[in-house]
């Protein structure tokens, strides 16, 4: 019954609306929290999706269409379906998961769709392979200070290639936040055989501006950085900002990580952890926000 609901809701609005939503109009929340819920099929959910954005009802930024497939919609799109629609998360967020099912073929768009960037397949290893080989010539130079200069860059970009490739991307004013997920580059989740859970976080940071932009973090209390379990937020054990600050110039991107655990007090909390709750990683600088679901187990 809410299936059809939301198909003739759809129609009427393609009858009566004569522009295109910046990004998502607030009545698709329904869909996505039915989906979330389990009242409508994960094939329901991206059919609708696939229409609405091809009918301008829904506007997702220009996306590139990887020449890899996804053999499924991962948890933490339906997850993200599911905290957009009860207001947790921003438009923007509930927007990267449509992007990223547009990228791996989970949604299908036409090809004249204004949203859409088709890319000819890529060889990722051989770009990676060019860099790796360009950084290899640097060692040649006999100069210490030229060969740095020479490195630097080419170390930099073959970190943020790595990211690109593999992560989940969020813009936030200035900066680029790429975050890959708990099990890979150094994002582990375990609990001690004392029962103390341990949470590490690392995620790349890149300015994408013309100015230069810091992240700030200078105490566990004082901090845009924190852990948050629906009801409770848990502060940093240990983590890695230079005097409390990551100051990035145009262009400079840099890895930082944050623990999770034992309370070291100065206003820090003791992490928990329980398996009923869901928990995000939260960014709260002065210039954007994001809630980034972690899918502990």
């Amino acid at each position: 019954m809410k299936t059809t609901i939301t198909a003739l809701t759809a129609i009427m609005l393609i009858a009566t609306t004569t522009y295109a939503y910046a990004e998502v109009p607030d009545w698709v929340k329904n869909n996505a929290g039915w989906w979330a819920d389990g009242v409508i099929s994960e094939s329901e959910f991206l059919t609708g999706i696939s229409f609405l954005i091809s009918e301008g009802i829904i506007t997702v930024p220009a996306t590139a269409v990887s020449s890899e497939s996804a053999e499924g919609v991962p948890d933490w799109v339906k997850n993200n379906a599911g905290w957009w629609a009860d207001g947790v998360i921003s438009d923007g967020e509930f927007v990267n998961g449509i992007q990223h099912l547009i990228a791996f073929g989970l949604i299908s768009v036409p090809s004249e769709s204004s949203q859409i960037v088709s890319e000819e397949p890529k060889n990722v290893d051989s770009k990676l392979a060019a860099l790796e080989a360009e950084l290899e010539k640097c060692a040649e130079i006999a100069k210490a200070y030229k060969r740095l200069d020479c490195e630097k860059p080419l170390k930099q970009a073959i970190k943020i290639y790595e990211y690109t490739s593999n992560a989940q991307k969020f813009d936030l004013g200035p900066i680029t936040y790429y975050w890959t997920g708990i099990g890979s580059n150094g994002n582990e989740f375990e609990i001690t055989s004392t029962g103390q859970p341990l949470l590490s976080i690392r995620m790349l940071a890149e300015n994408t501006s013309s100015e230069i932009a810091a992240l700030n973090c200078t105490s566990p209390q004082i901090c845009a950085y924190d852990v948050w379990d629906g009801s409770k937020a848990f502060k940093y054990s240990g983590m890695d900002f230079t005097s409390g600050q990551i100051v990035l110039n145009p262009g400079d991107a840099r890895e930082f990580n944050i623990l999770f655990g034992p309370n070291i007090g100065y206003g820090g909390t003791e992490f928990e952890y329980d398996s009923s709750k869901e928990y995000v990683f939260r960014i709260n600088e002065n210039f954007g926000t994001a809630n980034i679901p972690l899918n502990l187990e």
